[in-house]
């Protein structure tokens, strides 16, 4: 049995919010640090059958990106759903769902930044 290690820091400002967020996986191609605006981290505790998340993001992180990220997540989400379970119908709507909370989520940010 071998070990993996994929390495997140998070260097936190003053106010002890996320300044930068860095990361590596060697065994994944990512030998160097990287760096990211956002993290979104989901594990599931099979013994509590609970999920427990980790989010989080930089100053840095424009809403416009915020709604990609989140698109991009929902819709792999859906991805891993599918080849997870096998159920494409499922898959589906969760894509169409993905697609329409970025197509309204871009509507509201137009909206806002015209006014």
């Amino acid at each position: 049995m071998t070990k993996s290690s994929i390495k997140i820091d998070i260097t936190l400002d003053e106010d002890k919010m996320p300044e930068i967020i860095e990361w590596e996986a060697p065994d994944g191609g990512v030998s160097e640090l990287q760096e990211a605006k956002a993290l979104l981290l989901g594990l599931w505790d099979g013994k509590e059958k609970s999920a427990l998340r980790i989010d989080l993001w930089t100053k840095k992180m424009m809403v416009d990106e915020m709604i990609d990220f989140y698109f991009q997540t929902f819709y792999g989400l859906a991805e891993t759903f599918e080849r997870a379970t096998k159920n494409q119908a499922l898959a589906k709507e969760l894509k169409a769902f993905a697609s329409s909370f970025q197509k309204k989520a871009m509507d509201a940010l137009d909206k806002e930044q015209n006014q």
